[in-house]
């Protein structure tokens, strides 16, 4: 199973549902509050290749993007098979 991590913000909603899909499906994740650790704001940027708004979301060592992004890998059966690899 790959390791996932999301960057988010307490508020905001969009963290709140991407967290929701993943703890739906049984998965884990590491969670890197951007607000309360503000350092991390500029690790999430040059991660992503300039992706400033949150979540920003990881499966292993590949950028999935924000929620609308693993939402549609969910829709169209591609998440599952990415945890796997």
């Amino acid at each position: 199973m790959q390791t996932i991590t999301i960057y988010t913000k307490p508020w905001c909603g969009y963290c709140h549902a991407a967290k929701r899909l993943l703890e739906q499906k049984g998965l884990s994740y590491t969670e890197i509050d951007i607000e309360g650790h503000p350092e991390r704001r500029a690790e999430m940027i040059q991660k992503s290749g300039g992706g400033m708004t949150v979540p920003q979301i990881w499966i292993g060592e590949t950028h999935v993007g924000g929620f609308d992004d693993i939402y549609m890998l969910e829709q169209q059966g591609k998440l599952d098979p990415m945890l796997a690899v």
